[in-house]
């Protein structure tokens, strides 16, 4: 990984009035024009850089994503990644992985512009989002089939308590009463018939 604030002679904790100024006069240092033959092609080269390097640390949100890929790096180069076979190094980083679970899930979510991991953790994100609705739909088709199914129950538990009541001798009158003297009852069978 290019080290941009090499590229740009800046101490890392500069600020951005100083990182602009160092862009400035690196850029007219390494003008192509002012070059011939090889050093021309080694100008252009060096500008380039420059200017990435510039595009890169002028944007805070970009400087941040990139102080935190140059702390991984660091971290992994620390823990001696480098030049271990891949079992070992997939071994180690689940160990760094699980004693350093938050600074990691930090700075994934700083990362989101710029590397195709980021673009893919988008679009996993904006899926997510899209099926979340059909979750809440279909939850909510659940419940209402629930509630329809409750209440048909209780419908049914009522008739068959009323069908009861109807048959039993000492409630029978009671029932009677109920059905036919009631003015709501009756009002309600004046709708039907």
């Amino acid at each position: 990984m290019k080290n941009y604030y090499e590229i740009l002679e800046v101490n890392p904790k500069a600020s951005k009035e100083i990182i602009e100024k160092a862009y400035h006069v690196l850029s007219k240092k390494y003008h192509p024009d002012l070059y011939i033959g090889e050093k021309q092609i080694y100008a252009e080269k060096r500008l380039r850089e420059i200017n990435e390097a510039y595009h890169v640390l002028a944007d805070q949100f970009l400087r941040e994503q990139y102080d935190s890929e140059i702390k991984k790096q660091e971290l992994l180069e620390r823990e001696g990644f480098y030049g271990q076979s891949a079992q070992a190094k997939k071994e180690r980083v689940e160990k760094v992985v699980t004693k350093r679970e938050e600074p990691l899930e930090q700075t994934k979510k700083k990362q989101k512009v710029g590397t195709l991991a980021s673009i893919m953790e988008l679009t996993k994100e904006l899926v997510q989002d899209l099926t979340k609705p059909r979750e809440k739909v279909k939850r909510s088709q659940e419940m209402r089939q629930k509630d329809l199914l409750a209440v048909g129950l209780t419908v049914i538990v009522v008739i068959l308590i009323g069908v009861i009541l109807w048959f039993i001798p000492f409630t029978n009158g009671w029932m009677r009463e109920l059905l036919f003297e009631n003015p709501l009852f009756n009002w309600i069978g004046r709708l039907f018939s």
